[in-house]
């Protein structure tokens, strides 16, 4: 033990007792049961549906409500507590007004401050008193303890359990207690929270998402492709901007770029009224939760839309031209148009154009700005780089967020492994160096950390390598061998739209390739999983694949998918018990849980079951907590 850890740890622990103290406590915590993974994927911006989904996390809350009211409540009661504690300031403005006197009132109280407790001592059981402590409310700590560790049923402590509850009522703090009571119990339910990838994008209200997961007591993020325009754009990628920019206007969702974030358009929508007419295959999807557009703005959105779609279009040729490493000859796509516009020539075959917006396209030098192009460009990429809300809460999920995660003893991605037909890991080859399965992650992590730290020149390999993680053939973000946007766009043919996925897609059905994956990345392929996002759960498909090796829990937050899922969403539950997959139905509104007592259905489907509880021991974070053990057991023998 060098010198300068033993006078931390001399500062730390003073006295012999005090180590003997830190030694038995943290041998205690490592028998107590494992605490809950609750795992999300693909909120795509729809705040509402992802925050119904932590406050009962994933249909916890009402379990535990369940098994401990067991026959004493009715399902309308256990309904009627659980949205209590999803949403508890909404839900007692809502029971304040259907109560006609004050002693009725006062008597809902009475009972509600009860079985709040109940349920608190339920959920705190399996967490040490310390841990309960920091997510009790610090304004009702020592109140909360009190009514927590005294026995009401004890003569003795009777009468002192019901005049504290008695006097937070004469004081107009019940609704204050019930309230911070209901959090602590929403935190305990889960202790700690695993993104999958693609906060943003589509939905309405990634900002909100983000300052959730910001206040959140335990989280980690694998970042998916849709984050990583956001990321890239902070960096200073003019490609990723405009991708981001064009998925926006196409779900009518720039009021997040301009009203959350702080970044002006007015350049963008002056220009684009000027150049760009309408244009069918450019209208804004509107989904029926969102509020309606006037015609005016629907116009100017698909005005915008297009001008963002042909500035990407040029970028993406720039790009291919100057990157030959990264084989995307194929995806540079306007010198291929023929016949001033009206015809394009892939691979030999010719297709007729439709829906055309080619205004601003030299067809001598297809891929060059005009000179509006580039200084709008320009003043997105500073806005971008300066844009103070969105870089805190992308500094944040840089901070929390990786390419991938090994947690517990699965692997956590957002996207795939590139892999080869036959299952070997495929490489990406740049400046004669291969990466391939880890290292192709890692490579693709770490040159996103340094281009966010110090944005480069747009030019630069560090900035091009980030569009490349949004769709490069070999990005493990994307999965597929092309990105096919202007086929879409403007070719009325399905064959030429397809998209054709990565091995990986098909391969992990099978076991034996899971394992294999595993093995490479250094887990236990006996005890270990790959839990995926990226790719919906088509409706009749099986989200559980490889003899349970491989669970996808990309299955339907954002609402254009859910037509094809079918479902609002998989999410899924790690306890000491096992591991649950959890389907829900579409979310509606909080309002409708509050009035007419509607829930997401969660229906839980076990995967593994333990024989035995697991216990902190036999986590990751039991293992650094043993190895501290072991430190301190060897200081305290040199004392």
């Amino acid at each position: 033990m060098n010198s300068y850890y033993a006078t931390l740890l001399e500062k730390r622990y003073p006295t012999k007792q005090s180590i003997v103290t830190e030694i038995i406590n943290l041998e205690a915590i490592l028998n107590l049961p494992k605490g809950t993974e609750h795992f999300v994927s693909d909120i795509h911006g729809e705040y509402n549906a992802f925050q119904h989904v932590l406050r009962n996390g994933s249909g916890n809350v009402k379990q535990k409500i369940k098994e401990t009211f067991n026959g004493r409540l009715t399902e309308a009661n256990i309904q009627d507590f659980a949205i209590l504690i999803y949403y508890p300031e909404e839900k007692l403005i809502a029971k304040k007004q259907q109560m006609t006197s004050k002693s009725e009132l006062d008597q809902w109280y009475l009972d509600t401050i009860g079985r709040m407790l109940e349920l608190l001592q339920k959920t705190a059981t399996k967490y040490s008193r310390s841990k309960v402590r920091k997510a009790i409310s610090p304004d009702f700590l020592y109140i909360t303890e009190e009514l927590l560790y005294s026995n009401s049923n004890e003569l003795d402590q009777r009468d002192y359990y019901n005049r504290i509850i008695e006097n937070l009522i004469d004081l107009n703090q019940a609704e204050a207690f019930l309230t911070v009571t209901a959090y602590t119990i929403q935190r305990l339910v889960v202790d700690h929270l695993h993104v999958i990838g693609d906060i943003f994008d589509r939905g309405p209200n990634p900002d909100k998402i983000m300052k959730t997961l910001m206040d959140y007591h335990s989280v980690d993020i694998q970042w998916g492709n849709h984050d990583i325009l956001w990321l890239g754009g902070v960096a200073g990628s003019p490609l990723c901007i405009a991708n981001l920019l064009r998925i926006c206007a196409r779900y009518n969702n720039l009021a997040i770029v301009e009203d959350a974030y702080g970044i002006n358009l007015r350049h963008l929508a002056s220009f684009a009224d000027k150049i760009y007419q309408d244009n069918p295959a450019f209208s804004p999807k509107v989904n029926s939760a969102q509020e309606e557009i006037t015609e005016d703005e629907r116009l100017l959105m698909t005005k915008m839309h297009q001008a963002m779609a042909i500035i990407q279009f040029k970028l993406e040729g720039q790009i291919i031209q100057r990157r030959p490493d990264f084989d995307m000859d194929n995806r540079a796509i306007l010198d291929k148009i023929i016949n001033d516009g009206t015809e394009i020539d892939i691979d030999g075959n010719r297709y007729s154009l439709q829906d055309t917006c080619f205004q601003t396209v030299d067809w001598t030098n297809p891929y060059e700005l005009t000179a509006d192009e580039a200084e709008i460009m320009d003043k997105l990429v500073q806005s971008f780089i300066h844009a103070t809300k969105l870089r805190e809460h992308l500094d944040f999920m840089m901070r929390r967020g990786s390419m991938f995660k090994r947690y517990n003893g699965n692997l956590l991605v957002h996207g795939c492994i590139p892999v080869m037909p036959n299952g070997e890991l495929e490489s990406f080859d740049l400046k004669g160096k291969s990466y391939a399965g880890p290292e192709l992650l890692l490579f693709f992590e770490d040159n996103l950390r340094k281009s966010y730290a110090e944005p480069k020149k747009s030019t630069d390999l560090e900035t091009d390598l980030l569009w490349y993680l949004w769709q490069g053939p070999k990005s493990p973000l994307f999965g597929k061998h092309a990105m096919k946007t202007f086929e879409r766009y403007f070719i009325d043919n399905k064959e030429v739209q397809i998209e054709i996925p990565n091995a990986y897609y098909k391969l992990r059905h099978n076991e034996d390739f899971c394992r294999h994956l595993l093995e490479e990345f250094e887990l236990n392929p006996d005890n270990g999983k790959i839990i995926n996002g990226h790719t919906p759960v088509k409706r009749g498909h099986e989200p559980v694949m490889a003899n349970k090796k491989m669970i996808v829990i990309d299955g339907g937050f954002s609402k254009a998918y859910q037509a094809t899922t079918g479902i609002g969403g998989y999410t899924l539950l790690s306890n000491s018990y096992g591991l649950q997959l959890v389907a829900h139905q579409p979310f509606t509104s909080m309002w409708d849980s509050i009035e007419n007592g509607t829930d997401i259905i969660s229906v839980k489907r076990i995967i593994d079951s333990e024989v035995s509880r697991q216990t902190i021991a036999e986590t990751d974070v039991g293992q650094e907590l043993a190895a501290r053990v072991a430190e301190l057991k060897k200081y305290l023998r040199s004392k």
